[in-house]
């Protein structure tokens, strides 16, 4: 199942994806079937909201941000190389 939501997610999202979860898991799958998956998409997202909100949980819940557009060549660039710097600060 998949949500797409225009700004920030919020826990009623996820707690409502959960509920569809929960419902297809019970009333439509077979038993030879795999566990549903939810997908959200939001604008933005709260990692830590998020995070507390899925704690200890065994759905199969995934919450992710969408973009509207591709960033430019050099954002990239810059992206990637501050990626590398920091990493080379945890090792």
């Amino acid at each position: 199942m998949i949500d797409l939501k225009i700004g920030e997610v919020e826990y009623e999202h996820i707690g409502q994806m959960k509920l569809y979860l929960g419902y297809y898991t019970k009333e439509v799958n077979e038993e030879t079937d795999n566990q549903p998956i939810g997908l959200i998409l939001s604008e933005e997202k709260d990692d830590i909201m998020v995070e507390y909100s899925m704690l200890n949980d065994k759905s199969k819940l995934i919450v992710s941000k969408y973009q509207l557009y591709l960033p430019k060549i050099e954002e990239l660039r810059n992206k990637v190389k501050e990626i590398i710097e920091n990493k080379s600060h945890i090792i």
